[in-house]
């Protein structure tokens, strides 16, 4: 079972927080939204366990349907960042889940491939030391405050080695293109201009293809701009979800 938090008012709908590849919770610690939250980690991440073997994001999201039934909850918003938003794809294509969806700074397929081989080769070699800088310099803008950086950066080498690998391999092996046709929930995508992990360019291809989409893009911020813009996006998913 996922290591989770259920927090907010109990009245209130659910709204699941997936994070990206290599952070945890922690990354929504900023957050005050007027719902009953759901944050969770992924396989290996946080307080989650690893789980050995490969993986595929229809497997990551399978972890997430787990934590669903053991919590007796049948349908949710889902709100996820990066490897997040392509399990909220998955979800949202896949089952009857999710009635809401947002997708922050993430694609359905990574054309540039190589560049995770690189990543996934120097981390196997090397350990995710070798990478940390390189990794953690994608998430955030140069301003960003030194604290939050280093606060992710010693997330992120605490995260079990072989599941990151497996999902980092599924994230570069998926493409969700043709599940994007199936999401039929009102979906808002959200991209960062200063994201050079999935330029707005990119992030806009995923949009163009849902069905039922609204994009918006948020400037001051990188990869993990709910981290470095959290009253910005807190606003747009509260007037997405609200209207649910």
């Amino acid at each position: 079972m996922l290591h989770h938090t259920l927090t907010g008012p109990r009245d209130a709908p659910v709204l699941v927080l997936g994070n990206a590849l290599g952070t945890t919770t922690e990354l929504w610690r900023e957050f005050s939204l007027p719902f009953r939250l759901l944050r969770f980690d992924h396989r290996g991440h946080g307080g989650s366990a690893p789980v050995e073997g490969p993986c595929a994001i229809e497997d990551l999201a399978h972890d997430v349907v787990e934590l669903l039934d053991h919590l007796g909850l049948r349908q949710v918003y889902y709100c996820g960042v990066s490897l997040g938003g392509m399990v909220g794809m998955w979800l949202a294509a896949h089952t009857d889940r999710i009635s809401r969806l947002a997708l922050v700074c993430t694609t359905a397929w990574v054309p540039d491939k190589a560049r995770l081989d690189e990543r996934i080769a120097l981390v196997r070699a090397h350990g995710m030391e070798s990478v940390a800088d390189a990794v953690v310099s994608r998430w955030f803008t140069p301003t960003c405050a030194p604290a939050v950086v280093a606060h992710f950066r010693a997330e992120l080498l605490k995260v079990d080695l072989p599941t990151y690998l497996a999902c980092a391999e599924a994230v570069r092996d998926m493409d969700l293109r043709p599940d994007l046709a199936k999401i039929d929930v009102p979906t808002v995508v959200i991209a960062a201009a200063q994201d050079h992990a999935t330029p707005t360019e990119l992030v806009r291809h995923t949009a163009d293809e849902l069905p039922d989409s609204e994009l918006y893009v948020v400037g001051d911020a990188a990869h993990l701009a709910v981290v470095e813009a959290p009253r910005t996006i807190s606003v747009i998913l509260d007037d997405h979800f609200g209207n649910g």
